[in-house]
């Protein structure tokens, strides 16, 4: 497998750059440690996964909206989230809630391989260009489906993520996580009270620990309506 494709920051305008720094002392303050987390943050132009009205928000530390009413997760989430996740690079990652792509192309930098799934078609197709094209990551695959199945064609996986909130556990993703591997998500019934945790999956059984409380759009069953078709 050939390396990711390095971001050219040394091209990069002096105020971007200097606004890519001070964003990895925000995530460290934030506890975002793992210095291949940081990197790949570093090195992932967030700006490129925003609106036009929102990229000049994009090394701001905040959630933002996107297409199809829903939001790219500010940067100390997914650096959060991507430490607990623990990736490796020989990790196979499953990804439910695609949405612009950003968290999947961190996660491209760290893993061997990515599958992402997205409900929202436009999101999807918008996604895989800009992985494939604008940033030549050829280790993520953007699926159009329903995410709460999972993939069970490429199970078992070594790590899943969710960037959308289950009220529950839920059991068909985590029949699809190899032993010895880790799930994070957030679980909550509204969008008032989530919680992220951590699941192992040990010979034992399931081993669960809260990280922290968030707030994300909830998991939804089946595919969005595409208004392209129709």
């Amino acid at each position: 497998m050939s390396a990711a494709p390095e971001h050219d920051d040394a091209n990069a305008p002096d105020a971007l750059r200097e606004g890519r720094m001070k964003l990895v002392f925000a995530l460290r303050s934030r506890g975002v440690t793992d210095a291949r987390v940081l990197d790949a943050i570093e090195r992932t132009p967030r700006e490129l996964f925003l609106d036009r009205a929102f990229r000049d928000r994009a090394l701001e530390d905040v959630a933002l909206p996107i297409a199809c009413g829903q939001t790219i997760s500010q940067p100390s989430i997914v650096g959060l989230m991507t430490q607990a996740l623990e990736v490796t690079p020989r990790c196979k990652v499953l990804e439910v809630g695609c949405g612009s792509g950003y968290q999947a192309a961190v996660l491209a930098r760290l893993a061997r391989r990515v599958y992402t799934i997205e409900r929202h078609r436009p999101l999807a197709r918008r996604a895989r260009a800009l992985l494939e094209r604008e940033l030549d990551l050829h280790n993520v695959t953007v699926i159009a489906g329903d995410g709460a199945s999972g993939l069970p064609a490429q199970a078992p996986f070594d790590r899943i993520i969710l960037t959308c909130a289950a009220e529950d556990t839920p059991s068909e993703l985590l029949a699809q996580l190899r032993v010895g591997g880790v799930m994070v998500l957030p679980v909550g019934q509204s969008d008032e009270i989530q919680q992220l945790i951590r699941i192992r999956r040990t010979p034992e059984g399931l081993d669960y620990q809260d990280l922290a409380p968030v707030r994300f759009v909830p998991l939804l069953e089946g595919m969005a309506e595409d208004p392209d078709e129709g």
